[in-house]
């Protein structure tokens, strides 16, 4: 059986170049048209989180970033993704994180202005049913290196926590973008 998602419809792929938003959000907006080669049986959707605690930071592993969107719906929480895959730096990363969320552009400096923007800034909001949040292709380049990943993925596990004091779900799902240029010997 394959995991993978494929989209038959080409104004979908067709209509993420040149958006400036969340692309994943135009696809959720255009999935009339999308097809699954193999979607979950109901069953599998109605327990998507049945083995995953509310308040954690793991691996996306065997789930897809649609499954995901779609239980956070069903749940009525909030899905915040960020396509990570082009970026090499810290700087990069952080600004395509807070364009993603649509946080403050002026807060997205580091990694404290992020936490900030993850927990207390959104906790002024009001209150919150839960969030699922996916950093898919986190980068493996010289610039942005294995300690660098564990220090942002810290910050989003502090997030959980700050999330699990008040009772709200925050789990994050993240993958690594596999890097032509890191040697096999590495």
């Amino acid at each position: 059986m394959s995991d993978n998602f494929m989209a038959y419809d080409t104004h979908v792929v067709g209509g993420l170049s040149g958006r400036g938003a969340n692309p994943f959000q135009y696809i959720l907006s255009s999935r009339q048209s999308i097809v699954c080669s193999e979607p979950l049986s109901d069953q599998a959707n109605l327990c998507l989180f049945k083995n995953v605690r509310p308040n954690i930071v793991q691996s996306i592993r065997a789930f897809r970033v649609l499954d995901l969107a779609q239980e956070a719906k069903r749940l009525d929480q909030h899905f915040l993704y960020a396509s990570c895959s082009d970026v090499q730096t810290k700087a990069e990363l952080l600004s395509t994180i807070t364009a993603s969320f649509l946080l403050p552009k002026q807060e997205s400096k580091n990694y404290d202005a992020l936490y900030d923007n993850l927990t207390e800034l959104i906790r002024k909001a009001g209150p919150q049913p839960g969030f699922v949040v996916v950093l898919e292709g986190l980068p493996a380049t010289q610039k942005f290196d294995k300690e660098a990943r564990e220090t942002l993925l810290d910050v989003f596990r502090e997030a959980a926590e700050f999330w699990a004091k008040c009772d709200v779900d925050f789990r994050v799902f993240f993958s690594f973008a596999l890097s032509s240029a890191t040697p096999a010997y590495s």
